[in-house]
């Protein structure tokens, strides 16, 4: 066991900091989340996600779509 410890300390220990990274990288993800900040802009015209879902989260936090063109 000790042998196979030791040849393979190099990738155990990369392994482990790929994974340390990754989890510090969605932890930080999750926090933006939930403080309210995002990627987007603003700009809905230039956004290929907004008009895959049909409406787009402005930076005043708005919605902007079909269901808020209607209302208008």
């Amino acid at each position: 066991m000790l042998a196979w410890l030791s040849a393979n300390l190099i990738n155990i220990v990369l392994v482990a900091v790929i994974v340390l990274i990754v989890g510090l990288l969605i932890r930080s993800m999750i926090r933006d989340k939930k403080a309210g900040r995002s990627s987007c802009g603003g700009n809905c015209a230039a956004c290929g996600g907004c008009s895959s879902r049909g409406r787009c989260e402005a930076a005043s936090g708005r919605m902007n779509g079909p269901s808020d063109s209607a209302s208008r």
